[in-house]
């Protein structure tokens, strides 16, 4: 390697271990090595074997080096409206739930409109790997899992695994085809330190027990436990809603599940197990009553809804660049809060009339947006359990708030360290002051300028940086994007339909 390639990939691993929050001590005690080997590294002063540098890809989970030559960039020449219509994709997170539910059926399960993102990609690559045969049907991503007669779990693709949280819902279907089972610790977003406890709690009256130990969880089903009380949930969060429904539906009984999460994923997974014939009442609301079935056998064919996140982040791109275009198949239902805080701040746009999704139960609408000037919001911007407004569409309001006039308080209570990676937006000409890792002031209006970032390692703020630079005048280079890969196909492309101009490459 020439000194400019190692200086080049110096910087980028230095980086990534920054963004990841680790010292140069931490990547090494990772990686085997000394601190003083790491700073090297990152100096460029030290030769690498691409053995090395794809376990610190893998320490750090970051596309550091890859058979395609290198991470993938994003390079953005800003400024320019956007135009013209566009659908919305069907729901990653329903998507990755769905997966996982599958290996409660015995029988063939199709998926319609599978959004092919790194999530899914991983998530297939561990189905596979024990066993699930997974066909691609069309280019329009219909999916067809067939799961075997027995689990391979011994032969489980574990680099696979800890690069998705997702992992963590095989929990709730794993508890009733296996009395024993290991699984790789979660990985996913760095988003801080996120417990499985609530996971644990939820899935302890069917008999699971867990012990975390040598980067795994080591779990034992006691077979004689059974809920005998209603299932309290102690976080009203998604993936845990949605383990204590997988694992009440192979229950032979009646499980009643409260503080349940009713989020847009969550009811796709009760109208998916409905399929199943898996009678689930209260889908909507915070108490589930879950009719299980101790065996299911069936072929389905089912049409997760779209995406409300995706919605979102089209709805921010549209009023960020000050653009008229159309949103097409909007799963209103779970965007009318940000709607409405919306009009509030003085955007203008209309809707269509509401139609049901491919589901038979979503209802949709089409969104058209117009240039509107924008105010500050009275009162703080903040996260709540569906019907609030969605925790995921939260960072959208940062970049929003930033071409608005005045100043905005945004409050991300859920995750201890997910605003801080909204001052990027600073590094653009934004005006994002950090209160403290939950909150952060935004003043406004900014008028972005291009600049050169390391894309923020969570998938919200990483797509609100992209967004920013759109926005920007001059060109501005988003840097090792498989952060936003994992939750949304081909963005760039599809904004690139709309007007903007964004250019894939890599560069080592």
């Amino acid at each position: 390697m020439t000194d400019d390639y190692l200086s080049r990939i110096g910087n980028l691993i230095r980086d990534a271990r920054k963004h990841r929050g680790w010292t140069q001590a931490q990547l090494a005690e990772v990686l085997g090595t000394s601190q003083s080997a790491v700073n090297r590294i990152e100096k460029g002063h030290q030769n690498l074997t691409l053995e090395m540098l794809a376990r610190i890809g893998e320490a750090l989970d970051s596309e550091i080096v890859s058979l395609g030559g290198g991470p993938v960039h994003l390079r953005v020449a800003g400024g320019r409206q956007l135009s013209g219509a566009i659908d919305v994709k069907s729901s990653k997170n329903a998507g990755v739930a769905l997966l996982c539910a599958s290996l409660l059926n015995k029988g063939r399960t199709t998926l319609r409109k599978v959004a092919r993102i790194e999530e899914v990609n991983r998530l297939l690559e561990v189905l596979n790997s024990i066993g699930v045969k997974t066909t691609w049907l069309n280019d329009a991503g219909d999916l067809e899992i067939v799961p075997p007669e027995h689990l391979n779990l011994a032969g489980m693709d574990a680099e696979a695994a800890r690069r998705t949280r997702s992992i963590i819902m095989f929990l709730g279907p794993l508890l009733h085809r296996e009395d024993t089972f290991q699984l790789p610790y979660a990985g996913g977003c760095d988003l801080g330190t996120r417990t499985v406890e609530p996971h644990m709690s939820a899935l302890r009256p069917f008999g699971l027990d867990i012990k975390a130990t040598g980067g795994e969880y080591h779990a034992m089903v006691n077979r004689a436990v059974t809920p005998g009380k209603p299932i309290v949930l102690t976080e009203r969060g998604d993936t845990v809603t949605e383990n204590a429904i997988m694992a009440a539906a192979r229950y032979d009984g009646v499980t009643v599940i409260r503080n349940a999460s009713s989020n847009y994923m969550v009811q796709d997974l009760c109208f998916y197990l409905d399929l199943l014939g898996v009678k689930i009442d209260g889908v909507g609301s915070t108490t589930l009553t879950v009719h299980g079935k101790a065996d299911i056998d069936v072929d389905v064919d089912y049409a997760p809804s779209e995406d409300p996140i995706e919605a979102m982040s089209l709805l921010t791109a549209a009023i960020v660049t000050g653009s008229e275009i159309t949103i097409r198949r909007a799963p209103v239902e779970f965007l009318e809060i940000e709607l409405a805080l919306l009009e509030e701040m003085g955007l203008d746009y209309s809707r269509s009339e509401e139609y049901l999704a491919e589901n038979g139960r979503t209802r949709l609408v089409d969104l058209t947006t117009k240039p509107s000037q924008l105010h500050a919001p009275i009162d703080k911007i903040h996260p709540m359990p569906f019907p609030g407004l969605n925790i995921d569409n939260l960072p959208f309001f940062a970049v929003i708030a930033a071409t608005a006039t005045g100043q905005t308080l945004i409050h991300d209570w859920v995750y201890e360290n997910r605003a801080i990676y909204l001052t990027d937006l600073n590094k653009l000409g934004g005006r994002v002051k950090l209160l403290d890792p939950h909150r952060v002031m935004v003043e406004g209006p900014t008028h972005f300028s291009g600049a050169e970032i390391m894309c923020p390692p969570a998938l919200r703020p990483a797509v609100v940086t992209l967004i920013a630079m759109m926005a920007a005048k001059g060109t501005s280079v988003l840097r090792s994007v498989y952060v936003i890969n994992r939750g949304y196909e081909d963005l760039a492309t599809r904004l690139n339909s709309l007007g903007a101009q964004i250019e894939t490459f890599r560069d080592i």
